[in-house]
């Protein structure tokens, strides 16, 4: 009986070491299993950013996709890019003037502006008459005049050149202005109607009674406007027109239907500055690159100028 307690005494520690080494394996299993679930998390985790990045490439190419496709329905149903750049945004900064520049404005008389039409503010056609030199237009007119010539109902379909309208609101603050055209007063009445928008910036009109004939084409005299030359310049496409009036004169490009054009919008810094000049010779003469006191005599034209010898 003693051996057999001695036994029993000896083996119970060997139970507790069992107990106690299946314990610690459970606790190892337990904690593999939850290292093997956080890295099933994490996998998950970075699994799932990668398609949400992917997702959100997707959206982005098919928002582009759509956004191109949209503005190619837009454009062909406008007919052309002219109507997308026209609703960019544009706007000429304007400084307040300094107390010496408003004392100096303030003592200059107000200059005279004045505006060409055909090919320097609109372009336009006729019936569907279209001289192959200047291309096709790629989209809708921008307004339609319908005259009468010598009894014949005509449609002419007019479109303005980029920016016409902002340049017209702009420059009417600087300077007062004047449509001369050697357009037919029926035509070019209706169009000016249409660019002023009862704005009454264009009231001042000429239209080809007004011009002078000369071999076989038409000058516009300035002197019908305004008699002093100093305060007033052309802004015209053709230099057959102001070929009297080389000093008083700014030359633009023809405009027919690019969409893209700027000229007008170039043309407002120097316009700005140009108020401020007591004679407007003494500085589009520099067009000429000519010097002061130079005599310029045209040929083809019946006045001569001499450009003053007293600058701004």
């Amino acid at each position: 009986m003693p051996s057999s307690t001695v036994i029993r005494i000896q083996r119970a520690p060997s139970i507790n070491r069992n107990n106690y080494s299946n314990t610690n394996d459970d606790k190892k299993h337990t904690l593999s299993m939850f290292r093997l679930f956080i890295h099933l998390l994490d996998y998950i985790y970075l699994f799932n950013i990668n398609i949400f990045l992917h997702v959100l490439l997707l959206l982005k190419r098919i928002f582009k996709f759509f956004s191109g496709f949209l503005s190619f329905v837009f454009v062909s149903l406008c007919g052309s890019r002219k109507k997308l750049i026209q609703f960019q945004s544009v706007k000429y900064y304007t400084c307040p003037l300094q107390p010496l520049s408003l004392h100096r404005l303030h003592f200059l008389p107000r200059k005279i502006l004045v505006l060409d039409l055909d090919e320097t503010l609109i372009h336009s056609h006729h019936d569907g008459l279209i001289r192959a030199v200047t291309g096709k237009p790629v989209g809708p007119p921008d307004f339609i005049i319908p005259v009468e010539i010598e009894k014949h109902p005509v449609r002419f379909f007019v479109y303005k050149r980029p920016h016409v309208d902002y340049f017209l609101e702009i420059v009417s603050k600087w300077y007062e202005l004047v449509v001369f055209t050697a357009s037919m007063e029926i035509y070019g009445a209706a169009v000016t109607d249409k660019l002023d928008n009862n704005r009454n910036i264009l009231s001042r009109r000429f239209f080809r009674q007004h011009c002078t004939l000369e071999s076989g084409t038409y000058s516009k005299d300035l002197c019908v406007v305004n008699n002093d030359l100093s305060r007033i310049f052309i802004l015209d496409n053709s230099p057959v027109a102001y070929r009297s009036y080389l000093f008083n004169a700014i030359p633009i490009k023809s405009w027919f239907f690019d969409p893209t054009d700027t000229c007008l919008l170039s043309l407002l810094p120097f316009l700005d500055a140009l108020r401020f000049c007591r004679d407007v010779r003494s500085v589009l003469a520099m067009n000429l690159h000519l010097h002061r006191n130079l005599t310029m005599t045209n040929p083809n034209s019946l006045i001569t100028q001499v450009l003053p010898s007293s600058t701004s």
